[in-house]
């Protein structure tokens, strides 16, 4: 008798397939469930893989637009990083993959859901408060915080003994000692020998990227445009023929592609993971790496000071911090939200960019609408409106509590 029905986070690899597996071998009825967030993989095996194992039914889901207009163009709104360099790629696809999967779970009359998340990374966090969010009377099965399970998988050699007596096909091996992840933002990369910080990634690991040592000797200019912060025009030049992509889709590929021909998006990190550990990874994020510098910098033309330091100082660093943590179907994700639209109303213009050899730097930039740049004012070669004098009061009243600071080092006989 069926124990009931679960809906499989299924990818088709190693730990998901044996997850698969096992789940039927324990009574219940599987449907597998694939998201297509980008990634370079062939979705009809990955199906012909799940009914031939025994799930009832495999559902693969298009999710790239969504992830895109949904969490990726926010967080280029919101100029979002962790830890001053971490662009938030596997973060980013983590709410979209979990509300997708919540759906095909309820139209399919499943009772519960499974992933194939260890017992030690971010990434069971972010799925399970999502699933609670979403559905709150769902319940999760993780098969690698299971006793039963990972006590009979203590390694991959069980895993893959498991999957010859099952007849389970697999395409593991040890010339990757690496495990990956990836979606249309970026490729992730840790595990294996990269668990020692001080080992330097082989080149043949990055997938997405050139080396920037053999990027092409030329550089490759492109512009962006932006309304309301948001990436809605990108011009370009292929085959010597002048290009525009405005689909949202089309937009990102497109940087992703000038990107990743001249090798920009690689970082090797160390970071916090939410759980309390310390952990290793190596990262490509080539079109948002671009997408993300492009905007920062017309920021810099268009958006009024107080206002991106209160954003930068609150907004970004929390947005950030709850998108890493797997805390976006929340109350303050909503809030936060709503602040980074309210901030992004004058974030109107373009941008010129230049990507060469691993790099991406600004050429320039303007804005028809937003005017708070004044040429005149600002220059060293005209008075304009701006009178000189004017500033002798401002120092004078800005210098008050200094000199007072100062005068007391001096009775104090401290040196400053």
């Amino acid at each position: 008798m069926s124990k009931g029905k679960v809906c499989v986070a299924f990818s088709g690899g190693l730990d998901t397939s044996v997850i698969l597996k096992w789940l039927i071998d324990e009574g219940y009825e599987v449907v597998a469930f694939t998201a297509d967030v980008g990634q370079e993989e062939d979705f009809d095996a990955i199906r012909e893989k799940a009914l031939k194992l025994g799930a009832v039914k495999c559902e693969i889901v298009d999710l790239r637009r969504e992830f895109i207009e949904q969490l990726c163009f926010p967080a280029i709104a919101c100029n979002a990083i962790y830890e001053n360099v971490y662009l938030l790629g596997t973060s980013l696809a983590r709410p979209v993959i979990a509300r997708a999967q919540i759906e095909v779970a309820k139209r399919e009359g499943c009772f519960a859901v499974s992933h194939g998340c260890t017992g030690k990374g971010n990434d069971q966090v972010r799925f399970e408060l999502a699933f609670y969010a979403l559905q709150p009377d769902i319940k999760v099965i993780a098969p690698w915080r299971d006793p039963a399970f990972y006590n009979r998988f203590a390694g991959r050699n069980d895993l893959l003994s498991y999957a010859s007596e099952k007849g389970i096909p697999v395409t593991s091996t040890k010339a990757k000692p690496w495990s990956m992840d990836e979606n249309l933002a970026h490729c992730s990369y840790e595990a294996g020998i990269l668990e020692d910080p001080d080992v330097t990634p082989p080149s043949d690991m990055w997938k997405l990227t050139q080396d920037p040592l053999t990027a092409p000797d030329q550089p490759e200019d492109f512009t962006v445009h932006f309304e309301k912060g948001i990436p809605v025009k990108l011009e370009y030049t292929e085959g010597g023929q002048k290009k525009v992509a405005t689909d949202a889709v089309d937009l990102f590929l497109t940087a992703n592609a000038i990107a990743r021909r001249n090798g920009v998006g690689r970082i090797d990190i160390v970071e916090n993971r939410f759980i309390g550990i310390k952990s290793r990874g190596c990262y490509e994020t080539p079109g948002l790496t671009c997408l993300r510098a492009a905007h920062i910098d017309l920021e810099g033309l268009v958006l009024d000071r107080e206002v991106r330091a209160l954003r930068d100082q609150f907004v970004t660093f929390n947005y950030s911090k709850l998108l890493y943590n797997g805390l976006y179907f929340s109350p303050e994700r909503e809030f936060l939200e709503a602040s980074i639209t309210a901030s992004q109303k004058t974030v109107n213009g373009q941008v010129r960019c230049r990507a060469y050899k691993g790099s991406v730097s600004i050429l320039g930039r303007s804005s028809e609408t937003e005017k708070l740049y004044d040429m005149s004012e600002s220059s060293m070669d005209e008075i304009g409106d701006f009178a000189p004098t004017e500033t002798t009061g401002f120092i004078g009243v800005s210098a008050i509590r200094l000199k007072k600071y100062g005068q007391m080092k001096q009775a104090n006989g401290e040196k400053m």
